[in-house]
């Protein structure tokens, strides 16, 4: 019978390269010889549901993790190095908002942990938080209805933050 020699996988790219610390993000790898795939690590972490495409790229659900990893496939042609490509994934903590200033609206500042990512900063209303796009200045909350408390929420891609009440005034 003939032996086959399998060239080793590479990884050359992600579709995301930051996610949340508690994983369960879908993560697109970009490489090559990915056909044969049956292990993909996120530093040493196994991920799930592998989902090879085209022999060039696969789909996996990101495991939990911290800090800056390597991604790894591994194949019956022996596993992938960082020596190519951007294979590295960074796990980002979901942001904390500790307080507002002022106290009523308009916000002219939050302040929390975890801000690097931070993508919109926006009032909750009811059950779901109204979306707002990113923006260099803070939002600012207008009516002519009496005074009221909403909830503040800071979101990016490593998740939602705590919510914190914010009583605006209204002209």
């Amino acid at each position: 019978m003939p032996y086959s020699y399998l060239a080793a996988p590479t990884v050359s790219d992600l579709s995301t390269h930051p996610g949340p610390a508690t994983g369960g993000n879908t993560v697109t790898v970009v490489g090559s010889n990915l056909t044969l795939a049956n292990v993909v690590s996120f530093g040493g972490s196994p991920a799930t549901g592998i989902n090879v495409v085209p022999d060039n790229q696969l789909t996996v659900t990101a495991p939990p993790g911290a800090g800056t990893v390597v991604v790894t496939v591994t194949t019956p042609g022996g596993t992938s190095t960082a020596a190519t490509g951007n294979p590295y994934y960074t796990y980002l903590a979901a942001p904390v908002l500790t307080s507002l200033t002022p106290l009523t609206a308009p916000i002219s500042a939050a302040r929390g942990a975890y801000w690097a990512a931070a993508t919109s900063l926006a009032p909750m209303r009811g059950p779901s938080a109204a979306s707002r796009p990113p923006s260099r200045r803070p939002p600012t909350l207008r009516s002519s209805r009496p005074p009221r408390t909403v909830s503040v929420v800071a979101h990016t891609p490593a998740g939602n933050s705590n919510t914190l009440p914010c009583v605006y005034a209204l002209s």
